[in-house]
């Protein structure tokens, strides 16, 4: 049965990738979560989309000139902030820790394709086997590359390289570097693909399906998973496919 992502969680409705967004997507009846890291100025791994603040808190600049304990200080309820109290940026940890009392699987994308955040990867995976969280992630990013890296330094750990033109063939290129799965755009994730992509053993999992009669597409093309703003709407679409 297809499986619903909540795109840096439940984000139609609230401030995207903070704890609020993911606890409300459980709530919602998500089957996972789907969120951003990239690295403070200090090392720390923080849950965040853009390579600034600007857009997404009250504060500004690039996040990787920033301190942990800087961007604590930031409300990233900037837009969303229906609570009228400061939404911080979590940590990878916060995620991880929030994890260990349910059943949420989590797809950490990695975003490092404009600055390759040193050891990024590394930090990343030790959290994940730290807190014995290998069999419920998968790492993506559109830094193929560093998918790549990721899948020879934790081949337990299923990775899916994400991409937004269309591939020829993509669950050829998919096998080749070691992936089990792939994160297409919605709009190039042709019913044939999964369905040619699923028989050969490669997950699909297009993002960002928000209409409904796509929804319904992907339903009935029992599409592995896909990501979505609002995973209430994508429930409500599901139970006609029971």
């Amino acid at each position: 049965m297809t499986l619903i992502f909540a795109h840096r969680g439940y984000s139609a409705l609230y401030p995207e990738n903070t704890m609020k967004a993911f606890r409300e997507a459980e709530i919602a009846g998500a089957d996972g979560i789907e969120l951003d890291v990239q690295m403070t100025k200090d090392g720390e791994l923080v849950v965040i989309h853009d390579e600034k603040v600007d857009r997404t808190t009250n504060g500004k600049g690039y996040l990787k000139d920033l301190t942990f304990k800087e961007i604590r200080k930031l409300d990233a309820g900037a837009g969303k902030n229906v609570f009228h109290k400061k939404v911080p940026i979590p940590s990878l940890i916060e995620v991880l820790e929030w994890m260990k009392t349910n059943q949420i699987i989590c797809n950490i994308e990695l975003k490092n394709g404009v600055f390759p955040y040193e050891g990024m990867e590394e930090k990343v995976i030790s959290l994940i086997r730290s807190y014995g969280m290998t069999d419920r992630i998968i790492l993506s990013s559109f830094n193929h590359y560093s998918i790549v890296y990721c899948y020879r330094l934790a081949p337990e750990i299923e990775t899916a390289p994400l991409f937004s033109e269309g591939l020829y063939m993509p669950w050829v290129y998919a096998q080749s570097i070691g992936a089990k799965s792939m994160h297409p755009k919605y709009t190039i994730a042709k019913t044939k693909l999964i369905q040619e992509s699923q028989a050969c053993g490669i997950a699909v999992r297009p993002y960002t399906v928000n209409k409904e009669k796509e929804m319904q597409r992907l339903f009935a093309a029992c599409c592995s998973a896909f990501i979505t703003d609002d995973p209430l709407l994508a429930r409500k679409v599901k139970e006609q496919y029971r």
